[in-house]
């Protein structure tokens, strides 16, 4: 028999990083964000292990450890180049807060990918 219990449901912000008040949120969650479009593309060429380390330049333990999210030795600069050597152009836009109330407190990240 399973017991049901009552649970206080919230609402997430969209970046769990924040949700859980860490620091660095934002750029946690940009990190993570690249990680995952990368992986996406390294999925869709199917290559192994080997071979994306070869063309990313880093080692096959590195490349586990990136295709499984653990993140800690990877800096989101790190993240761009990779997508560099796979052919990408990499840019980075930098501009005003998109309204007056954010521009008075903190701007955000975002990653967009072109199909």
């Amino acid at each position: 028999m399973v017991r049901k219990t009552e649970m206080d449901v919230m609402r997430g912000s969209g970046n769990v990083f924040a949700d859980l008040k860490l620091a660095d949120a934002g750029g946690l969650y940009t990190k993570l964000i690249l990680a995952k479009r990368l992986n996406d593309r390294l999925k869709e060429l199917g290559w192994k292990q080997t071979e994306i380390g070869k063309r990313l330049g880093i080692a096959q333990p590195n490349v586990s450890m990136l295709l499984n999210y653990k993140l800690d030795n990877f800096s989101s600069a790190k993240l761009m180049v990779f997508f560099t050597a796979l052919g990408y152009d990499v840019e980075l836009l930098i501009r005003p807060a998109r309204s007056a109330a954010r521009s008075a407190a903190r701007g955000e990240m975002r990653v967009l990918m072109a199909a």
